[in-house]
């Protein structure tokens, strides 16, 4: 009543049963990308919670950064860096009252001198810092 494998009687059967193993590596497989931290890239910010209070004055000093697509960044119309942009916003930091930054990236611009840019002010500290031109990214 013994099973023929093909071979004559009586000799072991060479070959492995590979089923179990390629059962366990893909249940290892999908563990390893369950596990696996989710890659993101942002820079945090604070941003103001929506509270039914009424909203702040508006104060008529105001200051823009623009980036263009070629990657260029401007400070109220004139072209600067981002150490000018970091000396610029550590004094307007120090005045009083503190003039709103207005950060309207356009929607061609590199993600990464947007990005340069936006840790430029986290690192200054602005507090009062808007976005411009949303409404260019609903088609996006």
């Amino acid at each position: 009543m013994a099973m023929s494998s093909g071979s004559a009687e009586g000799e072991p059967m060479m070959d492995i049963n590979t089923t179990p193993l390629i059962d366990v590596m893909l249940v290892l497989l999908i563990m390893f990308i369950i596990t696996i931290p989710v890659q993101t890239h942002a820079v945090k910010l604070d941003l103001p919670q929506n509270t039914n209070a009424p909203p702040p004055p508006i104060l008529p000093v105001k200051n823009e950064v623009r980036v263009d697509p070629a990657g260029i960044i401007y400070w109220n119309g004139s072209p600067i860096n981002l150490t000018v942009l970091r000396q610029y916003l550590d004094q307007t930091q120090s005045m009083n009252p503190i003039p709103e930054l207005h950060l309207r990236p356009d929607p061609q611009a590199r993600y990464e001198v947007v990005d340069e840019v936006l840790a430029v002010t986290k690192r200054a500290n602005v507090s009062k810092m808007g976005f411009i031109g949303n409404e260019a990214y609903a088609g996006l």
